[in-house]
């Protein structure tokens, strides 16, 4: 069957096509499915987006933990719709999921097209083929423009400046005062400055849309302050009573401290079990091997924390992060995400993306630590 190309629309009509959306979009009457791994409203978003959501998590949990899956989704959503085939019938000009360029695809490291527009089983056109080529290349641009900001201290979220190396180049970012082009800067004229803002607030409604609820969480305001270790490094000496094996003696005081301030670590209120010490042999760099970490579960191992059980979670993790400096918390995991007290949260929520270190698969309830609290202590 032959394919009918169709041209890109000229940008001016399809920001006007997108607003148009989102204004005539009515409100879901019940908060949509969701995926806890990607953070994105599987209901929400078209269906070749959620039939690619298990390869964008694989893509940026091993690549590139600092783009989170959800944006991916917004940012193709203002490319190509999702629609794969989309192409231009101007030589070398945009197509496929992320609209590149034929020369822009070719240095990402994607096979060229041989005719213009591309064949249908052009690589370029190929969902899954155009993710596994572009996901890099866009993380390649974060890595380069995160930097960037770094170095000069301009305001610009690095996940902006992202977009704008997208759309206008990435000289448009070390190029402008702020990292976003107005009107003059950086060759950008009047017209220049006002698509990259559009495309960029575009992007930005699109998350609004696509983004998972923020889970609810339970401040430990009302929970007493632990008694501080003072014992120093004491090596793993104590006996674990979660199991067999021994514990450092700020993992046991830490683990009293957890008992003292929620009932119980065993079929308590809001801990229903908890393991520490653990041979680990899949992972010698483990705390756990060491008797320096602990697995607190406020739910059932294997299942992804919901409801109340979530509720839970959140306020055994907040309450170690509350109290790090007193207990000697070196770091904590819960919910994909990774914590320790020289990490600043992230715009996307608490600490940062947990990438699973290689080892671990961030889209399985315990891999990701979507049933259990993670915490390592310093000693």
């Amino acid at each position: 069957m032959t394919r009918t190309t169709r041209r890109r629309r000229p940008l001016a009509t399809a920001f006007a096509a997108l607003a148009a959306v989102l204004l005539m979009g009515a409100a879901p009457a019940d908060p949509p499915a969701s995926d806890p791994v990607s953070g994105v409203a599987t209901d929400a978003v078209p269906a070749p987006a959620r039939d690619a959501l298990p390869l964008i998590t694989e893509l940026t949990a091993t690549h590139c933990p600092e783009l989170p899956p959800v944006w991916v989704v917004a940012q193709v959503q203002a490319e190509s719709g999702w629609d794969a085939a989309l192409a231009s019938s101007r030589a070398g000009g945009p197509a496929g999921l992320y609209q590149f360029s034929g020369q822009n695809w070719e240095a990402a490291g994607g096979h060229p097209w041989t005719s213009d527009p591309p064949e249908e089983d052009a690589e370029v056109l190929s969902a899954e083929a155009h993710l596994r080529v572009a996901v890099p290349w866009v993380c390649a641009n974060l890595r380069a423009v995160t930097a960037h900001l770094q170095a000069t201290g301009k305001a610009t979220a690095p996940l902006d400046a992202m977009l704008v190396c997208h759309i206008a180049g990435c000289g448009r970012v070390t190029g402008s005062e702020t990292g976003i082009p107005q009107a003059g800067e950086a060759g950008c004229g009047e017209r220049c400055a006002q698509v990259v803002a559009r495309y960029v607030a575009a992007v930005h409604a699109n998350l609004e849309r696509f983004s998972a609820p923020e889970p609810a969480t339970k401040e430990p305001a009302t929970l007493a302050a632990p008694t501080p270790w003072t014992g120093g490094a004491t090596g793993c000496k104590s006996p674990d009573p979660t199991g067999d094996g021994c514990l450092t003696g700020a993992t046991r005081h830490g683990l009293e401290a957890a008992e003292a301030a929620f009932g119980s670590v065993s079929d308590g209120p809001v801990i229903r079990s908890a393991g520490c010490w653990d041979e680990h042999a899949w992972n010698p760099r483990s705390d756990h091997s060491r008797g320096r970490a602990c697995d607190l579960f406020p739910t059932e191992p294997g299942t992804f924390a919901e409801g109340t059980d979530l509720e839970s979670g959140w306020q055994v993790a907040n309450w170690f992060r509350s109290n790090a400096e007193p207990l000697h918390v070196k770091y904590l995991i819960w919910q994909g995400r990774y914590w320790a007290p020289d990490v600043e949260d992230r715009g996307e929520g608490w600490g940062k993306r947990y990438s699973g270190g290689g080892v671990y698969d961030v889209r399985d309830p315990t891999g990701g630590h979507f049933d259990h609290v993670h915490i390592s202590f310093r000693e």
